[in-house]
């Protein structure tokens, strides 16, 4: 894969995240990850409540995902993802959350400890948190009240909300108006491409668009908007959903968002007219092409998902 001369900033947590920087930093010159920083659970959540910090797991995934290919990148992003066992209290705790927590007590800002652990692990790109304040994800939830399906109940914290049996009708952020990270804001607001998704739709991805200066931020940038669709629906957040109803729903949640492209894997579309229609409504083109790892799994490959982006990234008119 060719190298783009362009900057990107790929918004999104966890899994789907890791997955797109792991895919972006093959092909584009500059890679920001801007993460959502909600968990509450495992060692990010014990972590959180016992340091008052932001939950550190999704931004070390993210740092791990930009390390490179070579013996050190290697190295330290498996350095970075080791839990420890046994049965004590340190068991489940990975390095990197640690490490990032002891950054962040050592040097008292989020931003500047991510930056040098970052420079630590030789990471090809910068992470930063969607906002240095501490945040919960609730949700609106229908389906939980016997009887009454359509009755509400308020449901907290993102475990919570990705693993809920009811349907999601809203997400908020807790508490509300959430400040944007100004590096963050900035870093959309710069980029040549903004890439959003792919990841647990209501709980990693959903978030961005609720913090004020963070949506503006991509929305202004709309015309070099990637949204990249998860390989399937998630239980408890979009079962059911067709692809095309996830596009429905950052729709719902930013009415002016547009898209230059929205990436689909071939095996997930149902209905290429339908899903196509959501698209050319964000002012998009569909991209299908094959970016799981074909193993079974709901993951993307990231050597595949990167060929497709290098395709749209190097499009012109950037």
């Amino acid at each position: 894969m060719a190298t783009v001369d362009c900057s990107v900033v790929a918004l999104g947590g966890g899994h789907g995240l890791h997955a797109s920087l792991s895919a972006l930093r093959r092909v584009a010159r500059d890679v920001t990850a801007v993460v959502t920083v909600a968990d509450n659970g495992g060692s990010s959540g014990r972590l959180r409540e016992q340091f008052d910090v932001l939950p550190p797991g999704d931004l070390r995934m993210a740092l791990a995902a930009l390390c490179g290919d070579d013996d050190w990148g290697q190295t330290w992003a498996e350095v970075l993802q080791h839990r420890f066992a046994g049965a004590g209290d340190m068991r489940g705790h990975a390095v990197g959350n640690l490490l990032i927590v002891g950054m962040w007590e050592q040097l008292g800002d989020a931003v500047a400890a991510l930056d040098l652990v970052g420079r630590l692990l030789g990471a090809r790109g910068r992470v930063l948190p969607m906002s240095t304040t501490p945040i919960d994800i609730a949700a609106d939830v229908a389906g939980l009240v016997p009887g009454d399906p359509r009755a509400l109940t308020r449901v907290r914290g993102q475990v919570e909300v990705a693993t809920t049996a009811g349907r999601i009708d809203r997400v908020l952020l807790e508490p509300a108006p959430v400040p944007a990270c100004p590096e963050a804001v900035a870093a959309v607001r710069g980029s040549d491409w903004v890439v959003l998704g792919p990841g647990s739709w209501y709980s990693s991805v959903i978030p961005h668009l609720l913090v004020p200066e963070l949506r503006d931020a991509v929305v202004a940038r709309g015309s070099r908007l990637v949204i990249v669709l998860n390989l399937e629906t998630q239980q408890g957040e979009t079962h059911g959903f067709a692809p095309e109803d996830h596009l429905a729903v950052l729709r719902e949640l930013a009415p002016d968002l547009t898209a230059h492209s929205v990436v689909a894997d071939a095996d997930t579309v149902a209905d290429v007219d339908a899903l196509e229609k959501a698209v050319l409504d964000l002012g998009g083109r569909l991209v299908v092409g094959d970016v799981s790892r074909g193993d079974g799994s709901a993951a993307h490959d990231p050597a595949r998902l990167g060929r497709v982006l290098e395709g749209i990234l190097g499009s012109e008119g950037r």
